[in-house]
């Protein structure tokens, strides 16, 4: 099973999950072209893709995806939320309605070998999920954009092998920042996005032995960096109430605009 980022961040969201027989996208918030030249790079081409999973509406997670479907007639799976709400988006084109597959929180689907289960999270959107994804006993999760996290969260990414995980800003780079003030509070509300060190705090409620590696994502551009995002969860790990070291798992950051290397599981 391999998890691997082909772009993560404000601008531009699309992460590929799959087996040697099945395929997926979850969200595809970059233009057709780069989706395209992400799937060479993994050895794989849009006809390969068994079905594009999507967390929310936001451009930053279907900016291609109008062209990806139409182009290959890949199967959408979404939310009933958020399918209402993407078809209400202009920039999403003339998608043929049988495309789309409703999904729901918490029930399980299967798409070939894998095994899909939707979760809720907090955001300003529609109805948006995060993604768990297995194949037989391995485990992997993608969730970002979430302002909060609860003890449902937890269970929730609990025992993962492997994960994509939202580390959107640094608080203080987000409050001396040029956004605006409604925007600033809009971030670090509850439907908003996960600080660096909030994070780092949630990774430590879901460290196990099995844990093979953590991708963060979703970084913000104006409001974070690489190396603080990492440095600050490693920190928070080191710092937290649990048995592990930062330094006991693999630890990555998702690049923004080009494709991450794969983390393979099982």
């Amino acid at each position: 099973m391999r998890l691997c980022s082909i772009a993560s961040g404000s601008s531009g969201n699309c992460i590929y999950v799959g087996s040697e027989a099945t395929h997926l996208l979850v969200d595809v918030g970059i233009s057709g072209k780069k989706t395209e030249s992400g799937l060479r790079e993994l050895g794989l081409t849009g006809r390969d893709i068994d079905g594009i999973l999507i967390t929310h509406e936001h451009a930053d997670h279907i900016q291609g995806l109008g062209i990806m479907a139409r182009k290959f007639e890949i199967p959408i799976y979404a939310t009933a939320g958020t399918i209402g709400a993407m078809k209400s988006c202009s920039g999403l084109g003339n998608v043929d309605e049988g495309l789309f597959h409703e999904v729901r929180e918490d029930v399980k689907f299967i798409l070939k070998d894998l095994t899909i289960n939707p979760m809720r999270i907090s955001h300003d959107a529609a109805q948006p999920v995060g993604y768990r994804i297995s194949y037989g006993r391995r485990k992997v999760a993608v969730c970002t954009d979430l302002g909060v996290y609860n003890d449902y969260t937890v269970e929730c990414l609990k025992g993962m092998d492997a994960l994509l995980l939202e580390a959107n800003h640094d608080v203080n780079m987000l409050q001396v920042g040029p956004y605006p003030y409604y925007l600033k509070q809009r971030i670090l509300g509850d439907r908003g996005h996960l600080s660096n060190e909030n994070t780092g705090r949630l990774l430590c409620r879901i460290l196990h032995d099995g844990l093979k590696a953590v991708l963060l994502g979703h970084l913000s551009k104006e409001n974070n960096l690489p190396e603080l995002a990492y440095e600050s969860v490693r920190m928070e790990i080191n710092m937290g109430e649990n048995p592990y070291k930062a330094g006991d798992f693999d630890i990555r950051v998702a690049r923004r605009s080009e494709v991450t290397p794969a983390v393979y599981v099982g």
